[in-house]
Parts: structure tokens; C-alpha cells; sequence
């Protein structure tokens, strides 16, 4: 036991330890970021992606929604470090830098918007098609329907589907410091697998559990306090 605390592996844990608490907030709030950004642009591309369609309330030109999937899944068909590469000179042309934790949120957001409007593309499509049909009897318009009716009876399940973006989008953060990210993913990386120091790659991964367990709590509570159905 001794001669493990004497170890050059925990000696870089403890030079490396006292930087955890600004990497953790650091992986917070890049992923909280990068998750409402991807939610302000996914969220009415999903939308889009149903009330465009040919027999829907707001039908859009075919030759505009085949060009949406496409580029659509496009996006989401290019493996994130890939991605990453390829927006760097977008990253340092908006931030300022090409590393670090403010850099890595403009792929973290390109590479996760496709990714969130698909997931509430299909939280639109859950939504009862006679409650759509009672509003437009009813005389309300296409924006009335989407804003008073499709989210709002989404609303759970779009809850839900953005804490499986927020836990996704944390992975991918954790793989940017690959490249140059910050935060814990930077730890694991350069501090653990670089350097051999498994330590650290536990440790970093175990925070890293430990944020995903709270968004997962959090996006589950808030999905169930919106049910309807639960509430009765």
C-alpha cells in the first residue's frame, strides 16, 4: 500500500486533482450549453421535418423536405471526431481559439443538432392525430397548432429526448479533448491514457457517470411532472 501512494501514477493524480473541480464545471456547462443550442435549432427543424410533410397542416415543397432529410442525415452520418476536424477553422472563425472548452461547443452543437431534431421529429409524430384534426376544426392555424397543441402535448417526451441529447452530447464533449477539449474528457485523456495513468482514467470516467446520472435524474423528473397522465 505504501509503495502504491508513493507511485508516480498517484503523485500525478494529486499534482492533477485540484484542476478536477474547474474541469467538471467546465464539462457541465459546455454540455448544458451545446444542449440548448442544439434544442433552438433542432427543435423547429424536427417540428418542420412533420408539419412539412405533403398531407400535413403546413405542407412545404418536396423538393425542400428530401433536401432537409438529406442534409439531416448527413450530419448524423459523420463520426464525430471526423466532424470535429473538419469545423476547427469554424471554431477558432467564432471563438476565437481552436482549443479548449469554449472551441470544442461549436462541433459539439453542429455535430448534435441532426441528432435532436430527428429525436423530436418523433416525439411530434406521438402526438394523437385527433386532437390535431379537433384544433383545425376549431378554426386554429398552423403556428396555433404547433405551439398550442403539438408541443405541448409533446411535451414529455420531448423532455425526455433532450436528456438523451444532453447525456449524448456529453459523450461526445468527453471525446473532444482527442483534440484539444477541455474538461473531464481532457483529464482521461491526456492525463490518464496519454500518460498510463489509470488513476486518473478512473477517476475522470467515474465523474463523468456521475454527470450523466444527474442529467438523466433531472430530464426524468421534469418529463414526469409534464405528464399528463401521471398527474391524474
Amino acid at each position: 500500500m505504501t509503495e502504491f501512494f508513493a507511485s508516480k501514477d498517484w503523485q500525478t493524480f494529486l499534482e492533477v486533482l485540484p484542476t478536477i473541480p474547474q474541469e467538471t464545471w467546465e464539462t457541465f456547462y459546455s454540455t448544458l450549453f451545446s444542449t440548448l443550442l442544439a434544442l433552438a435549432i433542432g427543435l423547429p427543424l424536427g417540428v418542420l421535418l412533420v408539419v412539412g410533410e405533403k398531407k400535413s397542416i403546413c405542407p412545404m415543397p418536396g423538393w425542400f423536405m428530401k433536401l432537409l432529410n438529406g442534409l439531416i442525415n448527413l450530419l448524423r452520418s459523420i463520426p464525430f471526431l471526423i466532424l470535429m476536424i473538419i469545423v476547427i477553422p469554424l471554431s477558432r472563425l467564432i471563438v476565437g481559439t481552436s482549443i479548449g472548452t469554449r472551441a470544442s461547443i461549436v462541433p459539439l452543437v453542429i455535430a448534435s443538432f441532426p441528432f435532436v431534431s430527428r429525436l423530436v421529429e418523433t416525439s411530434i409524430r406521438e402526438v394523437d392525430a385527433g386532437v390535431i384534426e379537433a384544433a383545425q376544426s376549431m378554426g386554429a392555424n398552423p403556428m396555433q397548432i404547433i405551439l398550442k397543441v403539438m408541443i405541448p402535448e409533446s411535451l414529455p417526451s420531448l423532455i425526455a429526448n433532450a436528456t438523451i441529447a444532453a447525456t449524448t452530447i456529453l459523450g461526445y464533449g468527453a471525446m473532444a479533448g482527442v483534440i484539444g477539449g477541455g474538461g473531464l474528457g481532457k483529464v482521461a485523456i491526456n492525463y490518464g491514457y496519454y500518460r498510463y495513468n489509470f488513476i486518473l482514467e478512473i477517476f475522470a470516467t467515474a465523474l463523468l457517470v456521475v454527470l450523466v446520472q444527474l442529467f438523466q435524474s433531472v430530464g426524468t423528473r421534469l418529463a414526469a411532472r409534464c405528464d399528463k397522465r401521471l398527474r391524474k
